[in-house]
């Protein structure tokens, strides 16, 4: 499995009350491996997903830091230095309360300039599935990459799935932009607000289904409520979610998609595979950070 995407510095910020404007808020800070792409490739390979791949792009200050982060979780890393930018950032701003909600500001620094240079039809040698996270889409450089992928995974009968990501960064772009880019996709992981920001419909699930039309299997994940499964523009399946004490929401997402991939991988049906999802997402939002428990 060949993942392509964006490897970040999270800088996590649990506070236990509201944010007071203009003075001190009192934290538990933390700085730790992130991206989505990154955790979606760290999440298949704990699955246990074999030859779990990964291209991203990091700046020369962290590039060493995210390698042996990358490879202790058994993700084989493609990491292109640039000798310009800055790793990607992110400040993740986690509320205390009981839904441990998160807010992010965003630095892609690095990560945005991955670009079509940095891709080689010879990453999908011995590859069974591509992964995109959704970010790439949100810059010109790394949107021309996606195209250029699509187009060699396409030509090598490889399937492809993709994750928004950003319902914020994705409103900016425009469904109607976002949907003709992704266009040969075979599996479309959108969250709640994405699937509805991509569709105009207020209820997730019939915005899956609707999106069913145009992608061949879409789950819509819907956090606490589990996740709909949707085919041929009906929902096939609504799986429930596990149970879990939230910490830090962070990363829920990325660890369902990881492990509802490997799960693909491995044989299981969309619907099993959702549930294998869900398990991983109730196990990432008790973690602080994106990423899954080590090895051991």
């Amino acid at each position: 499995m060949l993942v392509v995407g964006d490897v970040i510095t999270d800088v996590v910020a649990r506070h236990a009350g509201p944010l007071a404007a203009g003075t001190d808020t009192t934290a538990s800070i933390r700085t730790v491996a992130g991206g989505a792409g990154a955790n979606v490739a760290c999440w298949a390979a704990h699955r246990g997903a074999a030859d779990v791949r990964l291209l991203g792009r990091v700046g020369t200050d962290a590039a060493a830091w995210h390698e042996r982060e990358l490879v202790i979780q058994g993700v084989r890393p493609q990491l292109v230095v640039d000798p310009l930018a800055p790793t990607g950032t992110v400040i993740c701003m986690v509320d205390g309360g009981s839904a441990a909600e998160r807010t992010f500001l965003t630095d892609s620094g690095a990560s945005g300039r991955l670009g079509p240079s940095d891709w080689s039809d010879a990453l999908l040698d011995g590859v069974a599935r591509l992964h995109l996270s959704g970010y790439l889409l949100f810059s010109e450089s790394s949107r021309a990459l996606v195209t250029v992928a699509l187009e060699a995974a396409r030509s090598r009968g490889v399937p492809v799935s993709l994750d928004p990501a950003s319902a914020g960064f994705l409103a900016g772009l425009g469904a109607e932009r976002f949907l003709a880019l992704v266009e040969g996709v075979d599996v479309l992981l959108p969250s709640r607000d994405e699937a509805c920001l991509l569709t105009g419909l207020a209820d997730a699930a019939e915005a899956a289904a609707e999106l069913s039309l145009r992608v061949p299997l879409v789950v819509a994940k819907q956090g606490h409520e589990g996740a709909v499964v949707a085919r041929k523009g009906k929902v096939r399946a609504r799986v429930p979610a596990a149970p879990a004490t939230p910490r830090d929401t962070t990363g829920a997402g990325d660890a369902f998609t990881g492990a509802f991939l490997a799960a693909l991988l491995a044989g299981a049906g969309p619907e099993d595979a959702a549930a294998e999802g869900c398990r991983a997402g109730a196990r990432a939002v008790e973690r602080v950070g994106g990423r899954p428990p080590l090895p051991g």
